[in-house]
């Protein structure tokens, strides 16, 4: 499992569940996937984000680090 962020929003205008990877924004158009569903936008932002790390460690690109979070 990713430890990346995923942020999933409705949206009215285009029906649909949309997927923004906070840790992507600098390098990728977002949002970057979506769904019908919610549980179909979590599964199409996961492969999203596999798929973008095998393309930039295939192109010897930086790999963006996963946000941590610290709880107080």
């Amino acid at each position: 499992m990713s430890r990346y962020s995923m942020i999933i929003q409705w949206s009215d205008e285009d029906q649909l569940f949309l997927v923004t990877i906070p840790e992507f924004t600098d390098r990728v158009v977002m949002p970057c996937t979506h769904g019908k569903t919610r549980e179909e936008a979590i599964r199409n932002g996961e492969e999203v984000i596999e798929m973008y790390l095998e393309a930039w460690q295939t192109e010897g690109e930086s790999i963006p680090n996963p946000s941590t979070l610290q709880i107080a």
